[in-house]
């Protein structure tokens, strides 16, 4: 057997946080090896963030269409090639995914080694490189940036009727008559939505009392109000029991309060979470300890329980978001190669969803402030009040911040509604300033626009005087 290639660091993914870490090492004069089993770039351009957000821009397209009479604008019926969309879709991942692979490929000291990675020990990787063929490479840091993948829950049934995924429902060449989708997440309202506007008939099931579990419940059942306006069904409280298939035509059979029995679609699509893809790579070879859902576990600095081993993005079982694998990256450059002292911990997360409007949030929700024991005030506003959003004819939505009463600090924000993750964006940028609320009740905005909005949201507050946090200053 050929003795391992060593190197100064393995990078096991190529996604978001693991492709800029090998490619700064290495820029940095060490020997990097950056494994890669299906498609550089990872989740977020291959099958997330990129291909998503280019049908959504679709589908808003199809519902301004159907709109243009309300704006005095005479067009004809509307329709939607999806086989275009998808095309659309392809070249644009095509092109984020070879941007990606040149920037590794040019890069000097990194080897992108293409092939399926297993720990032999906490030192050595070997990678299945197709065709029978292996490679054994040894290095005394370790990165995981395996990502996830969608789940197939255990439902009587399910694997019978070959349920659509997250990645599989991109590549649909026609629009089906009734889309079925099992989970009210992230995933599932914005393809729910989208399919809406392309023309299916739509269902959402969902267990949970509203959709959304972890927002607050006034936010998630005005988007809910706003999605079933839409003429999208969600069935609230109701759980998917079994699943049949005849002639083409899936039948749910569903249990819950307000649910009928069954319902039936041609298309179903599973968003019901996502997995780690820790199950291949043998961690325990490498004495890496994972969580019972196989999430590896790490400490704020990202480091494992094995000396030299990391792990970052979606695989760790944090807030799966590419935004924070990209952080996860610049925490480990930082303390590498610049003598920092990053951390994740008190790290500020926001995320936005792409339903229409877009529901912005950052920090903390009213309930898990109040779960915290802090003493808060509620500012809320509806999208109605919102002169741009008026003159736009977009005003559906909310506004709404969570204060901490006593320092006149933000603790938290959801912004629903047109372009909600930039507003969204203010008030991250001010928490991250630590700036208190009153400094954004006066600021002179530029008129007319949707920043403006957040004189109105804070204007009726009392603030009163405020104390410093501790360990802030203005």
């Amino acid at each position: 057997m050929p003795s391992p290639t060593p190197y100064d660091l393995i990078v096991i993914g190529a996604g978001q946080g693991g492709g800029p870490l090998a490619g700064t090492v290495a820029e940095a004069g060490h020997d990097v090896a950056l494994l890669e089993r299906a498609h550089v770039g990872g989740t977020c351009v291959n099958e997330g963030c990129t291909p998503t957000k280019t049908m959504v821009a679709s589908a808003r397209v199809a519902h301004l269409a159907r709109r243009a009479g309300d704006y005095g604008v005479e067009t004809g019926e509307v329709s939607v090639d999806l086989e275009t969309v998808r095309q659309r879709k392809r070249d644009i991942v095509d092109m984020f995914r070879s941007g990606s692979r040149s920037s590794i490929e040019e890069k000097e000291n990194l080897d992108l080694i293409e092939g399926d990675g297993r720990f032999v020990d906490a030192t050595t990787v070997e990678v299945d490189l197709g065709d029978g063929e292996t490679s054994t490479l040894t290095a005394d840091r370790i990165v995981i940036n395996t990502g996830a993948r969608p789940v197939i829950p255990p439902i009587d049934g399910l694997d019978d009727v070959d349920p659509l995924t997250s990645t599989s429902i991109m590549e649909l060449g026609s629009v089906p008559d009734h889309l079925l989708i099992l989970g009210g997440g992230y995933i599932g309202l914005e393809f729910g939505q989208m399919f809406r506007r392309f023309g299916a008939e739509v269902t959402i099931i969902d267990r949970g009392e509203h959709v959304l579990g972890r927002e607050d419940a006034d936010v998630a059942e005005a988007l809910q109000d706003i999605l079933r306006e839409d003429g999208i069904r969600v069935l609230n409280e109701t759980s998917l029991t079994a699943v049949g298939s005849t002639d083409g035509t899936i039948t749910a059979h569903l249990d819950g309060p307000d649910a009928p029995d069954r319902v039936a679609g041609d298309e179903l699509l599973v968003a019901a979470g996502r997995r780690p893809n820790t199950d291949t790579l043998n961690v325990r070879a490498a004495g890496v300890e994972t969580t019972e859902r196989g999430h590896v576990q790490v400490d704020d600095r990202l480091a494992t329980t094995t000396d030299g081993i990391y792990a970052i993005g979606d695989v760790t079982g944090g807030p799966a978001f590419t935004h924070v694998s990209y952080d996860d990256y610049r925490v480990l450059q930082d303390n590498w190669l610049h003598g920092g002292d990053h951390t994740t911990e008190d790290r500020l997360v926001a995320y936005t969803l792409f339903t229409d409007p877009q529901l912005g949030r950052v920090g903390l929700t009213e309930a898990q402030a109040q779960d915290r024991g802090l003493d808060v005030t509620v500012a809320q506003m509806p999208m109605t009040h919102v002169a741009r959003a008026l003159e736009v004819d977009e005003t559906r939505g909310l506004m709404k911040a969570v204060i901490d009463s006593t320092t006149n600090r933000l603790l938290g924000a959801a912004v629903l509604g047109i372009e909600g993750g930039e507003v969204m964006s203010i008030l991250q940028t001010a928490m991250m300033g630590n700036l208190p609320v009153d400094r954004l009740q006066a600021a002179p905005f530029a008129h007319p626009t949707l920043a403006e909005s957040l004189n109105n949201l804070f204007a009726g507050l009392d603030l009163g005087p405020a104390e410093e946090p501790s360990g802030g200053e203005d």
